[in-house]
Order: C-alpha cells, then structure tokens, then sequence
C-alpha cells in the first residue's frame, strides 16, 4: 500500500487506472437514453406513417365506387381488412371517416383517427415531451382518379 504524503493530491490527479470505469459509468447512462428515445419516438413515427398508408390506399381504393355511400364503404372496408398488417396498429383505435371534400366537390377525402395514448411513449417520465395521442392523418383523391 502506498504512504500518504504531502503530494497526495498530486499523485491522485496522475493515476487513470479507473478512468475508463469512471467515463463508462458517466456517459452510458446518456447514451442508453438516446438509444431508448431513439426507439420509442421511432415506433410512434411508424405508427403515423402506417396510418398515413392506410389512408392513402384506402382513398385509392375508394376510387371504384360509383357513387359516395359506395366509395366511403369501400374505404371502410379496405382499412377494416389491413390494419391488422401493420404491426404497431391496434385496429379497434382506428376511426374512418370518408366523403367529399368540403373544399371540392370533386375531391373524395378519407380521414383515418387513431388513438394512440396506450402506446408505451405515454410511459415516459413526464418530463419528456411527448406528442399528441390523437393521430388524425387525410388522404384526398380526385373522382376519376386523375
């Protein structure tokens, strides 16, 4: 064991044998953090993103309905059959609404609303800003498709 001398402080600022313990213990705590967040904001951006698809094929497939109760029944049905296909989406939270454009009568719009709140970002400690629970994405497409 080493004796204590007057140059302690010295020989204590000189020694790195624990260093590498030291930086490993201050900085895994922020790198797994940003790790977790990167995961858990990216799983409610695919989420978003499904819900986006949704709504865009379920316009495109509105398209062959010949008249609006017929288009907005084709678009209900094609996101009842497929939401099950994305794995992050719980189908029973997602709404449809489907009809003409307010804007343009030309215009048939599929709206999708999904909630969101049970997802495992709300779990996050309350100082992480968290986005809105409600997801609420459009899809518009022109009668005849062009």
């Amino acid at each position: 064991m080493q004796k204590l001398t007057p140059f302690f402080p010295k020989l204590f600022a000189r020694c790195t044998r624990a260093a590498s313990a030291v930086e490993f213990a201050l900085v895994t705590p922020l790198f797994l953090a940003m790790v977790f967040g990167i995961v858990m904001f990216g799983s409610y951006f695919a989420v978003i993103h499904g819900v986006q698809q949704l709504a865009a094929e379920a316009a495109r497939v509105s398209i062959a309905g010949l008249n609006d109760t017929e288009r907005g029944n084709l678009a209900r049905n094609y996101v009842t059959a497929n939401a099950a296909t994305y794995p992050l989406i719980t189908p029973a939270k997602l709404g449809v609404t489907a009809a003409v454009s307010s804007g343009d009568a030309n215009v048939f719009v599929v709206t999708l609303n999904y909630d969101a709140s049970q997802m495992f970002i709300y779990a996050l400690p309350s100082f992480v800003p968290v986005p809105s629970p409600a997801i609420v994405r459009s899809a518009a497409i022109p009668r005849g498709g062009y």
